[in-house]
């Protein structure tokens, strides 16, 4: 049984090969093991584009980065139309805590991106702050804003 997360329901594929459970992904076009971590972020992308209207088509999954040399991914970033970061998605499992660690590790992975909208999510609890990086501050908001809003 996948657990309910704290975001809406939405309607996923899922397929089970051989007892694995797969989730067809919208935006990679292809099924993916369905983890706890994946149900996270599968979800977190459709709220993007149901509830907040983020384009489809301005939204990555799993970029690829490289941090102190070591590669790292991102979750999710979704693009503004001229093809600039705007927003930076990490996503846990529902199990992992939101931590300061967490913070920590998203917040580093946005030192190399550069991105002014930040959240981070367990699917249970969501977090999300607007950095200034050239005042080297943030300020939490209350709601993700919507696409046209940023």
């Amino acid at each position: 049984m996948l657990q309910p997360l704290n975001l809406p329901a939405y309607p996923f594929k899922l397929t089970n090969d051989n007892g694995k459970l797969s989730v067809f992904d919208e935006i990679r076009k292809k099924s993916i093991i369905l983890t706890p971590e994946e149900w996270v972020r599968q979800h977190f992308v459709q709220y993007l584009i149901r509830q907040k209207s983020y384009p489809r088509a301005l939204i990555k999954l799993e970029g690829g980065l490289k941090l102190h040399g070591m590669a790292k991914r991102t979750d999710i970033v979704a693009f503004d139309t001229s093809g600039a970061k705007i927003l930076l998605v990490e996503c846990k499992a529902p199990s992992v805590s939101i931590t300061q660690a967490v913070f920590d590790q998203a917040a580093r992975y946005n030192m190399k991106h550069k991105v002014g909208l930040m959240a981070v999510t367990n699917g249970l609890q969501h977090y999300y702050c607007r950095i200034d990086h050239a005042a080297g501050s943030y300020q939490f908001l209350e709601d993700l804003p919507v696409y046209q809003a940023i």
